[in-house]
């Protein structure tokens, strides 16, 4: 009985608190969830995205679930109905998936402050884009005296046995191979003179990592001096003092969004639109892009500065213009079986 009344009490309580706040339900209670990715990333988030969240949303709460695209899909499949996660974090292959299995909900365009500022390549209502990954040569300069200029140089014979690159698994390997098969001929439809373009280079092979912190750990350990890598987390490697340099490829630097989404059924949809607002916001942008973070901004009210300009572009209109996009659309059909034949072929 005593247990009864108790149930009954909280009940009325939250009946009461349902119709003063006619926004507010039950299960908002628990905190907003936001799966960030691991790393460098998790850092970011935590260290200037959720304070800067906090504060302009009355301290709210809310926790950070650092893990890989595709355990955000899984988790969130399992439990449409209820959702574990509130935000999901994606590159262009994985944010398809998961707005093609209707897993996302709209951002609410016409209610953001900062949606309207973002570069018309990272707006997408489904999704918007909060920063940009870029990819590009890098080698050890140490090793390597006269820096490399084109995706060309890594078949030099005097390479032999010193490139490292990533697999399909990852956005940076799959990236990389589409972009060999434009330069032979191919495309994002046809990736068979890339594969090509591989047999040619296993000579060159010293290893192909899992993924690009395995890339990353590969120069900091000498195994390797030159290959296709990411920008930031180059950046940080050299914050370490590891001998290692980005080179932008005349060709342009291969360049993929990173999106933000709100996830369907969410029980703190409108908590979840303001992180994204807030991440979207040129305050948030602006202290990523500075070292130690090195992060690309998409906000068009974000003055390019340090390592990003010297490197990368000076402004934005810079950034369009030598940035290389690649249709994902076009790549998810077919890149399960280019992950396939990759991981048969490609042997060092």
């Amino acid at each position: 009985m005593e247990f009864n009344r108790r149930e009954a009490l909280l009940t009325a309580l939250g009946t009461a608190a349902i119709s003063l706040f006619p926004g507010m339900s039950m299960a908002q209670a628990r905190k907003l969830v936001f799966a960030t990715f691991t790393g460098s990333w998790e850092e970011a988030h935590r260290d200037v995205l959720v304070p800067y969240f906090r504060k302009a949303n009355g301290n709210a709460e809310i926790a950070l679930d650092p893990m890989l695209s595709v355990d955000q899909i899984a988790k969130v499949t399992a439990a449409r109905s209820n959702p574990p996660i509130d935000v999901m974090l994606h590159d262009p292959g994985p944010a398809l998936v998961a707005i093609g299995q209707d897993l996302v909900e709209p951002f609410p365009t016409a209610q953001s402050k900062h949606y309207a500022d973002l570069l018309p390549e990272a707006q997408d209502p489904l999704g918007p884009a909060i920063f940009f990954q870029v990819v590009g040569i890098t080698y050890n300069p140490e090793k390597i005296k006269t820096p490399p200029k084109s995706w060309n140089d890594l078949w030099k014979p005097e390479y032999k046995g010193r490139v490292g690159i990533t697999n399909l698994n990852s956005t940076l390997g799959t990236g990389f191979m589409v972009e060999l098969a434009k330069m032979k001929g191919g495309g994002e439809a046809n990736i068979e003179p890339a594969f090509e373009a591989l047999k040619a280079l296993q000579p060159n092979l010293a290893a192909v990592a899992a993924n690009p912190g395995a890339l990353a750990t590969l120069f900091q350990q000498g195994q390797i001096d030159i290959g296709p890598g990411n920008f930031n987390a180059i950046q940080l490697l050299r914050a370490r003092g590891v001998p290692v340099e980005f080179v932008k490829p005349e060709t342009g630097a291969i360049a993929f969004k990173t999106s933000i989404h709100i996830v369907k059924n969410s029980p703190n949809a409108k908590l979840a639109a303001a992180l994204i607002d807030a991440a979207m916001s040129p305050e948030v942008q602006a202290v990523l892009m500075k070292s130690p973070y090195l992060i690309v901004p998409t906000n068009k009210k974000v003055k390019m500065e340090g390592e990003i300009s010297k490197v990368l572009a000076k402004d934005q209109a810079e950034l369009q213009k030598t940035f290389v996009f690649q249709d994902w659309k076009k790549i998810n059909e077919n890149r399960s079986a280019w992950i396939d034949r990759f991981n048969r072929e490609i042997k060092v």
